[in-house]
């Protein structure tokens, strides 16, 4: 497979702005790490208890600039399971072709484990992404990287969104939420690309805990 899917635009970071963002999102996860390693043992147990297959799922994103890259989380769904149902929902999403005002999530997703659903809802299932930020392929906060499916999507218009360096939350997981359409969810994500800066992500950071504690996930 490519490394790059085609993209006109380039990273657009000042060299500060670049290293203080990346000190903040090193500093943040050496802080954690005396609740997220315990954590994250004991939903690997978890998550090998309650079905067959690896605790940690894969898949490829597309990431600032195009670049493709492995994404990682803790297995939400069975082993195996058939990609082809949300692929099938993220083409009627792009279309426009669903009600939004309910939301544009999946819903009743069979494919997803008991454990699946509570760190899903949790967005504990983001944990390994930890990973993504320490290899330098994401960051706290940035647009959420896309699969290639719906990337395929995207018009002109909307490749900014790839300027910068994808994060585990971000500017729509915090203010727009599942019930926005798909041209509207990347509106927001070229809002943050338009308006960056370190201190938009320490608001973003705070409020993204915030959305957490409320229960209603990262996005």
């Amino acid at each position: 497979m490519s490394k790059m899917i085609k993209h006109r635009n380039i990273t657009s970071y000042s060299y500060t702005h670049f290293f203080v963002k990346r000190l903040i999102d090193y500093l943040l996860i050496f802080c954690s790490l005396i609740i997220t390693i315990p954590l994250a043992l004991i939903i690997s147990i978890a998550i090998k208890i309650d079905s067959p297959g690896p605790v940690i799922f894969k898949q490829k994103r597309v990431g600032v600039n195009g670049m493709i890259f492995d994404m990682y989380k803790f297995r939400s769904m069975f082993e195996n399971a058939d990609q082809s149902l949300h692929i099938q929902h993220i083409n009627d999403y792009a279309a426009g072709n669903l009600d939004t005002d309910k939301g544009v999530k999946l819903k009743n997703d069979m494919r997803i484990t008991r454990v699946g659903r509570f760190i899903r809802k949790t967005s504990l299932d983001e944990l390994p992404q930890l990973i993504n930020i320490l290899i330098g392929t994401m960051t706290l906060i940035g647009p959420r990287p896309l699969p290639l499916y719906e990337v395929e999507h995207f018009n002109l218009w909307h490749d900014a969104r790839l300027n910068v360096i994808p994060g585990i939350s971000g500017y729509w997981q915090v203010y727009g939420r599942s019930a926005v359409s798909f041209n509207d969810q990347l509106r927001y994500d070229i809002h943050y690309v338009k308006h960056k800066s370190i201190l938009l992500d320490l608001k973003l950071i705070f409020l993204t805990i915030w959305v957490i504690i409320r229960g209603k996930g990262a996005g």
